[in-house]
């Protein structure tokens, strides 16, 4: 079965190079990311780690945990850290899982049920472990999003989808395109335009079922 959105992710045990874990005690009441890759020492994986490493206090700032995800094992992820670490030019402080069985791979739906790894394989035997998942304090998982292997991920972009998720669940509001912290928020459908009156002074009405409003300091 595909993981899909609002599901609850599966409560894994899982090794990493921090030691092992259970993505649910992990998870904890935070926010948490899961980024996945499909294996070490490769060249836009290198990027993206190091940039994930670079918004260290953005992620800390929003109550967001993040780990990493390969499918190689936990020495070749030590050692991948100081590359890492070098191309990023700041601490890779985050947990790396080492799914060289592929179970968080297959839970996850990033590989089919059968798939294995086999002998003197390369990053295109697990290309399709290339997603982010957001992830709720609830372990419902709240967005995903899959790159190929050609093309490095947007991780402003993950931070701004993160910001438009958590805006959402504590106001009970929508975010229109390309939203960022500040602008205008979508009211939803469902509350009257006396409430809306009430809760945040005043709204635009763009059409009759568009209407935005600034959330109030």
């Amino acid at each position: 079965m595909a993981l899909r959105i609002n599901d609850e992710i599966p409560n894994l045990t899982v090794e990493t190079d921090q030691g092992t874990l259970s993505l649910h005690d992990w998870v904890g009441d935070s926010w948490a990311i899961l980024f996945s890759h499909p294996k070490d020492f490769t060249p836009v994986c290198t990027t993206e780690f190091g940039a994930v490493a670079q918004l260290a206090d953005e992620w800390e700032k929003r109550g967001c945990k993040v780990m990493g995800v390969s499918v190689d094992g936990v020495d070749d992820h030590k050692k991948w850290k100081g590359d890492i670490e070098k191309v990023g030019g700041a601490e890779a402080g985050f947990p790396i899982v080492a799914d060289e069985g592929l179970e968080l791979s297959k839970a996850f739906d990033m590989l089919p049920a059968e798939a294995y790894l086999p002998d003197g394989r390369t990053p295109a035997d697990s290309a399709t472990v290339r997603s982010v998942f957001i992830i709720g304090p609830d372990r419902k998982l709240k967005l995903s999003m899959t790159y190929p292997m050609t093309v490095g991920r947007n991780f402003a972009e993950v931070l701004r989808a993160l910001d438009a998720l958590q805006t959402s669940a504590k106001e009970n509001v929508a975010t229109p395109a390309n939203w960022t912290v500040g602008q205008d928020v979508i009211i939803p459908t469902a509350v009257s335009d006396e409430d809306a009156t009430a809760k945040y002074g005043s709204f635009e009405t763009v059409l009759p079922y568009l209407r935005k409003a600034k959330l109030k300091a």
